[in-house]
């Protein structure tokens, strides 16, 4: 995660600055949003890299997704997994069609011989949470329901697989949350990847310092003005309140987390929750040494990074 939320005033004369988390976004008492970063886009191609072509869709007025599909299998020879993919960005910035995220899609399209749907939601502020999880949610029932030639005809539908980074890890693990309640029994596996959970109190190595730990607060507040805090089952899965992990509606997960990620000790906590909670599916920890939070998709041609994503690629399968 990035550091937490500081206010401050804004250098700007007669511009008040309700809320900054730097280097991200701030966000001024007139309404105004600056993002500083995580706005740029690039088009859908094909990628002579990895041979895999991208096309953008629209799913409806609000939601759109970029789909990408390996170009080296015949289509007559082989259905493929189904991805579908949460971008991270603090639920504040990025999109689908992010120059940070595309190339990650592509190479998981080419080592897993997958094809891959990154869902476009709509942000905070503008779309506080719930948003993101209510067209999360309506885009993965748009996979389901097949209704691009391209899921149709080269899709796998007994191996959908959800997954994403940081706030898309969040958002996925909603998702399987959901799909257990709503008794829907189509996706195999889940992949969350240095997920964005937190709690009221401290777990494992978690920075201890009260005004760290209230900013971490205030930031959640921001994003989901309606919750009733850092125990929220959408920000911590194994409070008190939260569903039970026993119930996820998915066959197998696996949690990737980075040693030096402030987010570490949640995604080993929920990997050890997970395994003890009498869920009947098989669950996988990967913990890579000495590596930040979303190392694998900021440094992607690094030798550890390339070994996280064709490790996530094989999960896929």
């Amino acid at each position: 995660m990035h550091s937490p939320p500081v206010s401050s005033t804004a250098d700007a004369p007669g511009e008040e600055i309700a809320f900054q988390l730097l280097p991200i976004i701030r966000v001024y008492k007139s309404g105004r949003v600056e993002r500083l970063c995580g706005t740029s886009t690039i088009p859908a191609s094909f990628d002579p890299t990895t041979n895999v072509s991208s096309k953008d869709i629209i799913i409806d007025n609000e939601i759109s997704a970029r789909l990408y599909l390996p170009t080296t299998t015949p289509a007559s020879l082989q259905k493929l997994p189904i991805l579908v993919y949460f971008h991270g960005g603090a639920f504040l910035i990025e999109s689908a069609f992010s120059p940070t995220y595309h190339p990650h899609l592509n190479n998981l399209a080419s080592f897993g011989q997958l094809l891959a749907v990154s869902i476009n939601y709509r942000l905070a502020p503008e779309n506080p949470l719930p948003v993101a999880y209510h067209d999360s949610w309506a885009g993965l029932q748009w996979v389901i329901s097949r209704a691009d030639p391209w899921l149709s005809e080269r899709g796998d539908f007994s191996r959908i697989y959800i997954a994403g980074d940081s706030a898309g890890a969040n958002i996925a693990h909603q998702m399987a949350v959901r799909a257990g309640e709503e008794g829907l029994k189509m996706i195999k596996g889940m992949a969350l990847v240095d997920a964005y959970f937190w709690g009221e109190e401290p777990v494992g190595s978690e920075d201890r310092d009260i005004g760290f730990r209230a900013d971490m607060e205030r930031m959640w507040r921001f994003l989901c003005p309606g919750t009733s805090g850092l125990d929220d089952p959408r920000m911590n899965p194994v409070a008190d309140a939260a569903p039970g992990l026993a119930g996820l509606g998915c066959e197998r997960v696996l949690v990737v987390v980075a040693e030096k990620d402030v987010l570490w000790s949640r995604g080993k906590l929920y990997y050890d929750k997970l395994k003890s909670s009498g869920w009947s599916g098989e669950v996988q920890l990967i913990d890579t040494p000495d590596a930040e939070h979303d190392f694998h998709i900021f440094e992607p041609q690094t030798e550890k990074a390339l070994a996280v994503t064709k490790q996530l690629a094989a999960f896929f399968v």
